[in-house]
């Protein structure tokens, strides 16, 4: 990979620990990821005139990709429902790498070398330190991170092939943002019958904030996946897991003792191993 390109992934893992921090401090968590993906589609659809139209080919990935993360939205407030930040998001994080690479296994018949299969190691490891013991994370928090994990793993397999498809990563990162924060909205007012948002409200700026953070780190990913392979920019992504207990200590008075510190250290080595190609 390049510098550009490493460079890419490392602001993209930033930002992403960081719009997740600002969903973890929401009162009402449901609310606020919808009012931020409101927010990521409110700087977009300005962007769509700026590009063309993605190839036709590439549309069912941009309606896929944004319902993936409609559904990942949902199961990442039942997560934070209980749970950490500094235990949620590494659970979170670290099963994407290792379902992507599983998925290689299972349809493309790939055969993991020595790095890959130290990764899975090193993975599940972190996650059952994060998992079990005193200060563990609970079943509910578990259950929802690792599905959440999956459901990204679907979308980032979709972006990866939708992007080459549209003919420009630009246009293609716009659409799917667009048509999630409709999507999103629309799940809401299925869910709960109105939305109600106070534009003076310090929780909405903080949501309005979030989303455009959250938008950013979707546009460098993307970009990157434009510029060199998948596998690799989502393991080095994966770093956001050490952000992510750094943002939760300094920022939201989480705990963070050394084992925890350990076991996101552990899931993000892991995470780069099953990406690491020689």
């Amino acid at each position: 990979m390049s510098v550009l390109v490493i460079a890419l992934a490392l602001s993209a893992a930033l930002l992403h620990a960081t719009w997740n921090a600002f969903l973890r401090t929401g009162a009402d968590r449901l609310w606020t990821v919808t009012v931020m993906s409101f927010a990521s589609s409110a700087v977009a659809l300005p962007l769509i005139a700026l590009y063309p139209l993605p190839d036709p080919s590439a549309w069912v990935y941009v309606v896929l990709s944004a319902t993936l993360q409609v559904g990942y939205s949902v199961f990442l407030v039942a997560a934070y429902r209980t749970g950490d930040l500094g235990q949620v998001y590494p659970i979170v994080r670290g099963t994407v790498p290792l379902l992507v690479m599983l998925g290689g296994v299972a349809l493309a018949g790939e055969v993991p070398g020595p790095y890959q299969i130290g990764g899975v190691v090193l993975v599940a490891g972190g996650i059952m330190s994060l998992s079990l013991g005193r200060g563990r994370a609970s079943a509910h928090s578990i259950l929802f991170a690792l599905a959440t994990g999956a459901v990204i793993a679907s979308y980032v397999t979709v972006d990866a092939i939708g992007v080459r498809l549209a003919g420009n990563s630009g246009a293609y990162t716009v659409w799917v943002v667009a048509v999630y924060g409709v999507l999103m909205v629309a799940a809401f007012l299925a869910v709960r019958g109105r939305i109600s948002v106070e534009i003076g409200s310090p929780e909405t700026w903080n949501a309005l904030a979030g989303g455009v953070v959250a938008l950013a780190a979707y546009g460098i990913v993307v970009a990157a996946f434009a510029l060199g392979p998948a596998g690799p920019i989502t393991a080095l992504r994966e770093t956001s897991v050490v952000f992510a207990a750094l943002i939760g200590r300094l920022f939201l008075g989480e705990s963070l003792t050394a084992r925890r510190v350990m076991a996101c250290a552990v899931v993000a080595m892991g995470a780069i191993c099953i990406g690491y190609r020689p």
